[in-house]
């Protein structure tokens, strides 16, 4: 492992200081959520309306977009504002969410498969056939599937920054349904900080399982995008992580999640003790 010299440690402080790991996570999943469904539902508008937005086989078809309304839905990840598409006949009953339904159900989780690695065109049909229902025409599953894919494919390759000081690896398991039964799946993302302080989610990968093989995948992933080199690399000790990260980034340093370690301290604690162990772990890793 490298040794950061002061300057360096310095302003990896300062970006780390800007991040909370789980929030940050959790906002940046939120906008891609509201972004996706934005998309769903322009997807279902032109399948009511029968052609595409700005088409000139609209013209005189008796129906029309006009504009958008907004509406606040909550999702695993917070609250999110989405605009919704309006026809001028008042005829559009949106399905992806309803009228006055303002939760998601287990929605969020499915968008988030749908923009991990290893997820097929026949995958993401599949998660939307979930989400529709079973009664939802090819025809609309085909243009949605059409209006999603493009963003997908390019969100997993964007081209990344050369050097992020800190970068956060975490997972987020949901239940997925995989033939006849409906299996536990996790979903890791990976979160930079780049120099500028600003923050970003650089991929998900889908696992049942942590590797070095897997990991090694990842990294090689984020190196071909661009990523020469992370100073830091923040996880909860993921399984095979560090070796796969010495041999792709050999010289990051390594550092345990904290939120995660003070978890695994107090999870042996009784609760009327806890409210005083606390105040001493925070002075331990306070001067960490």
């Amino acid at each position: 492992m490298s040794q950061l010299d002061d300057r360096e440690r310095e302003l990896v402080g300062l970006l780390a200081s800007k991040c909370e790991t789980s929030k940050d996570i959790s906002a940046l999943l939120k906008n891609l959520f509201a972004g996706t469904m934005e998309s769903m539902l322009e997807a279902e508008m032109d399948a009511h309306l029968g052609y595409v937005k700005n088409s000139v086989e609209g013209n005189n078809t008796g129906n029309s977009r006009n504009g958008y309304g907004k509406k606040t839905v909550k999702s695993e990840w917070g609250e999110s504002e989405i605009s919704v598409p309006r026809d001028r006949n008042g005829e559009f009953e949106p399905r992806v969410i309803e009228k006055r339904q303002t939760r998601t159900d287990d929605i969020e989780n499915r968008i988030l498969a749908m923009y991990a690695k290893g997820m097929s065109t026949r995958d993401i049909e599949d998660h939307l056939r979930d989400i529709y229902g079973v009664d939802a025409s090819p025809a609309l599953i085909s243009s949605i599937t059409d209006k999603i894919l493009p963003q997908v494919t390019e969100w997993q390759s964007r081209p990344l920054d050369e050097l992020y000081p800190v970068v956060f690896f975490d997972g987020v398991w949901f239940k997925v349904r995989q033939g006849a039964k409906v299996v536990k799946k996790c979903a890791y993302s990976v979160l930079g900080i780049n120099m500028d302080g600003k923050k970003d989610i650089l991929g998900i990968w889908m696992s049942e399982s942590e590797s070095a093989t897997f990991w090694t995948s990842v990294f090689n992933e984020l190196k071909n995008r661009g990523v020469k080199d992370i100073l830091i690399a923040c996880h909860d000790n993921l399984s095979g992580f560090s070796g796969a990260l010495e041999t792709v980034f050999p010289k990051t340093d390594n550092q345990l999640c904290i939120i995660h370690q003070i978890r695994n301290s107090t999870k042996y604690v009784a609760w009327k003790d806890l409210k005083e162990v606390m105040a001493d772990l925070k002075n331990v890793y306070g001067r960490a």
